[in-house]
């Protein structure tokens, strides 16, 4: 079987799900599944400087890009040329994988996937949850009723990563199969030197624990109602190092800044911007407590990275993988309201023995049930299953 990925953007900007694409890919290939990956050159403001119009190997994986439209309309990502491409290169696949809803790519692709009628599979990454309805609904509105219902519809199944995105597909209408996977995470290798390591470079006393928060700075994850959660763990007195890991658009990172000054945060807090490879394990590892605060989270990767690496997590309803944490007792889950946040911050904050407990059980949740090695080989049963189908 020969199967193709289209995502609109893989630029490591854009997030989770550039991030998670690449590792599928990377998992699948090495099950034996020739798969490869269609997307454009988009890199948030600017372009990604790879060779366009032909099969390259990026990050160890087939990927064809293609040139967007300057600029992009968010993750909208128009591009005239991954169009041509899609109509003459699909019929050479026999299954196609898509990710993102309201987004030119994934549209294009399903069209023109039905025309050849070649089955897609395609991955909502949470966007028909109630909260992201909420969000330019009447685009959304329009969008679902003209384009993005007929290729849910007509989709030979609904790839979800939670039994809650599931339900929300269900809940909107969509009697596609649904299919519930979620993304895989590698475990990263251990540098016990890094606990003292990361109290040097951000020049933090080493009995000060470190409060982390790695995650796209944008409203949906709620940064201002984490900054105001310390606000009140910080009146009580309880000593704690903030860091912020991340980027977002310039407007709202320079709010946060704001923010973090008119709550008299600014000595305990450091914004470490975007992070990768050995920058990201340094604060995942040398961290002491993760929260992640979201309206929604459709998986809730960088959760699941930081309980691979061991940290106790602080994470919210919206976070769908929050029933995973809470059965597997491997953090808090606590409603989206200042007190209880800042309360699951002060209980962890005094209680090195319980955020040791909620760490090890991480590791083992991320241990058994997110492996790549094993959600790459239930896709490949699963791409079997469609494609005989």
């Amino acid at each position: 079987m020969k199967i193709l990925h289209v995502i609109p953007s893989i630029s490591p900007l854009r997030g989770g799900p550039s991030q998670a694409v690449l590792a599928m890919v990377k998992a699948l290939r090495e099950c034996h599944v020739d798969a490869e990956i269609v997307t454009t050159n988009d890199n948030g403001s600017g372009v990604l400087d790879v060779l366009l119009n032909q099969r390259i190997e990026y990050e160890k994986v087939p990927v064809w890009f293609l040139p967007r439209f300057s600029p992009p309309l968010k993750e909208f990502i128009f591009s005239t040329a991954l169009t041509s491409w899609l109509w003459q290169n699909i019929p050479n696949y026999d299954l196609l994988h898509i990710h993102y809803l309201f987004s030119y790519s994934s549209t294009c692709a399903s069209a023109i996937a039905r025309w050849h009628r070649i089955p897609y599979l395609l991955r909502t990454l949470d966007h028909l949850s109630p909260w992201s309805l909420t969000q330019s609904a009447l685009k959304k509105q329009l969008y679902l009723f003209l384009i993005e219902r007929q290729n849910l519809n007509r989709a030979a199944a609904i790839h979800c990563t939670s039994a809650k995105e599931a339900e929300d597909i269900r809940n909107f209408g969509i009697q596609t199969p649904t299919i519930t996977l979620p993304i895989g995470i590698h475990q990263p290798v251990e540098h016990l030197e890094y606990k003292h390591k990361i109290h040097d470079i951000y020049n933090i006393p080493s009995k000060i624990s470190i409060v982390l928060f790695l995650s796209r700075l944008h409203p949906k994850k709620r940064p201002d109602l984490l900054l105001a959660a310390l606000q009140k763990v910080a009146a009580k007195n309880q000593k704690f190092h903030f860091i912020f890991a991340g980027t977002g658009e310039p407007n709202y990172i320079n709010y946060l800044k704001q923010l973090v000054a008119s709550l008299n945060l600014i000595s305990c807090t450091s914004f470490a911007g975007f992070v990768r490879g050995e920058n990201k394990d340094l604060l995942l590892q040398g961290s002491d407590i993760f929260v992640l605060p979201s309206f929604s989270e459709n998986f809730g990767i960088a959760v699941a990275e930081a309980m691979a690496a061991g940290l106790p997590v602080i994470v919210t309803e919206g976070v769908q993988i929050a029933q995973e944490i809470a059965k597997a007792n491997a953090g808090l889950v606590v409603q989206g309201e200042e007190n209880a946040l800042a309360d699951a911050i002060a209980q962890l904050l005094n209680s090195p023995n319980l955020r040791q407990q909620y760490g090890e059980n991480g590791k083992r949740l991320v241990s058994y049930h997110y492996s790549w090695t094993a959600i790459a080989q239930q896709l490949t049963t699963i791409y079997t299953n469609l494609y005989q189908g």
